[in-house]
């Protein structure tokens, strides 16, 4: 069987780790020629892995929300590899403090609606008529089951993360007859950098079988299981799927279950 993505190429922001890093070496086995971007140098050792696995990629550094360093993604693809047929927007942070809504600052809420909002707006923008040239390709965008209702995250972060989806719903209507998909991811807990220390603060309560307790799988996911969601809609197995929101949560958004503690506002949704 074929690999794939065999002759695409691929743009993947956030690919210094988790989903990011993921998604970068899954397509690349699935033969796609990467553009790994991230504002981190670490970024440089997914390009390392996917070339020591005998695939295609190159390394760009820079700001996910900047026009001008997207620009420079995008056209380093055309330079490198001939063209652009894929655009993965999973950069993303969450941002200000863990607390309550009233414990956000509006630059906390500027900072994360500007990557998480901004990023792909801008991938939107500027990749869709580079695939286009191509005859058509996917774009997907990394949002949350934080986005879908409230319990799941910070206000900051799920609020951007709704403007994601949104944003999905309303390019798909804007890219009629473009050949250009786009769709959206909706993780739910995840092992990654952004969740790194709620994870260690429950292996070291000696509480690790609680984590991801409150979906119906009971466990929490790993960035792989996200990459695969990400290789299905950037694939031609995915051609009829456009403008969807595809929570992958162990069933998390089922119910979205929160516990909130005693004192209002400065209590925070538990996983």
């Amino acid at each position: 069987m074929s690999a794939r993505l065999s002759g695409k190429v691929a743009i993947v922001t956030g690919a210094a780790s988790g989903i990011g890093r993921a998604s970068a070496i899954l397509f690349a086995r699935e033969g796609a020629s990467i553009v790994a971007f991230d504002r981190a140098e670490d970024v440089a050792a997914t390009v390392d892995t996917i070339r020591s696995d005998g695939g295609q990629a190159v390394a760009v550094t820079g700001d996910a929300a900047s026009e001008d360093d997207i620009g420079i993604a995008i056209a380093r693809a055309k330079d490198d590899f001939g063209g652009l047929d894929i655009f993965y927007a999973n950069a993303g942070i969450t941002g200000g403090p863990r607390g309550g809504f009233f414990d956000a600052s509006a630059e906390d809420w500027m900072d994360v609606l500007r990557v998480n909002v901004i990023g792909p707006f801008l991938a939107v923008k500027l990749a869709a008529p580079a695939i286009a040239e191509r005859g058509g390709g996917a774009i997907v965008c990394t949002a949350s089951v934080a986005g879908l209702r409230s319990g799941a995250g910070p206000a900051q972060y799920s609020a951007s993360k709704a403007g994601v989806i949104n944003l999905v719903q309303t390019a798909a209507q804007q890219l009629a007859g473009t050949g250009v998909r786009i769709n959206a991811i909706c993780p739910g807990l995840i092992e990654t950098g952004m969740t790194r220390s709620a994870y260690e603060q429950a292996r070291t309560a000696g509480k690790a079988d609680r984590i991801g307790q409150l979906n119906p799988l009971q466990r929490g996911g790993e960035p792989e299981e996200i990459a695969h969601t990400a290789l299905f809609l950037a694939s031609d197995e995915a051609s009829y799927v456009h403008g969807q929101a595809i929570a992958v949560d162990g069933g998390l958004s089922t119910s979205h279950p929160t516990a909130r503690r005693p004192g209002g506002n400065k209590g925070a949704a538990a996983w």
